[in-house]
């Protein structure tokens, strides 16, 4: 596996040399800002990307004023309790994609997001997960949010703005060519490896998660 700054210098070779590389880097917000962002948010952003897999992202984008009107700004309680016929209106609305599995998970995940609060709240959990674990978070997303055992965990932690790494298909490249994966990752086995690497990287870069998934992106 190399050492990061050679691979740093890899993307840095396409894409303009260090400084070019570095100014298309975005590092996360800090732990503090995550925990103030509101549990309407999170559930937003999160509804988002579960809509998105699958869909054509232009659409949803074009939708999500609709979206965020017919679900009442993503009021977490409004949600998590939605009633038979909330759930029938909304299988009606123009406003939005009509896919009923999908509109499920609004109400299964804010439910979920309500029983963070026994742990000090989404901010607190989601943004404050360490990020040397970051595939532990993965997992219990999978586990207990709604249609977020893929992808869509990884691109709503992204977006929310945590230190995050997102497993695209150039990202799984550059970890097949490392030696770290022999495939994209399935397994727990696989997933901790992929930590491992990540974590020797942040050591060796003092970077974060984010930046480090972006690099590797670049460097191919």
């Amino acid at each position: 596996m190399h050492h990061f700054d050679e691979i740093f210098a890899m993307a840095a070779d396409r894409h303009g040399g260090p400084d070019a590389l570095s100014a298309k880097l975005s590092k996360p917000k800090s732990p503090a800002e995550l925990a103030a962002v509101p549990e309407d948010r999170w559930l937003s952003l999160i509804t988002k990307c579960v809509f998105q897999a699958g869909f054509n992202w232009k659409v949803i984008e074009s939708k999500w004023d609709g979206f965020e009107v017919a679900f009442d700004g993503f009021d977490v309680g409004r949600c998590a309790f939605m009633d038979d016929e909330k759930f029938d209106a909304l299988l009606q609305d123009t406003r939005i994609v009509r896919n009923g599995t999908k509109i499920a998970t609004v109400r299964d995940n804010a439910a979920f997001i309500l029983e963070l609060r026994e742990n000090g709240g989404a901010g607190q959990v989601l943004g404050g997960w360490p990020s040397t674990d970051y595939v532990g978070l993965l997992a219990m997303l999978g586990k207990r949010g709604s249609r977020l055992g893929g992808a869509s965990a990884q691109y709503a932690m992204r977006f929310v703005g945590r230190d995050s790494f997102i497993l695209s298909q150039d990202v799984t490249a550059r970890l097949i060519a490392e030696g770290v994966i022999d495939k994209a990752p399935s397994s727990k086995k696989a997933m901790a490896a992929v930590q491992e690497a990540f974590n020797t990287w942040m050591e060796q870069s003092g970077r974060s998660l984010t930046e480090i998934s972006r690099v590797l992106a670049m460097s191919l």
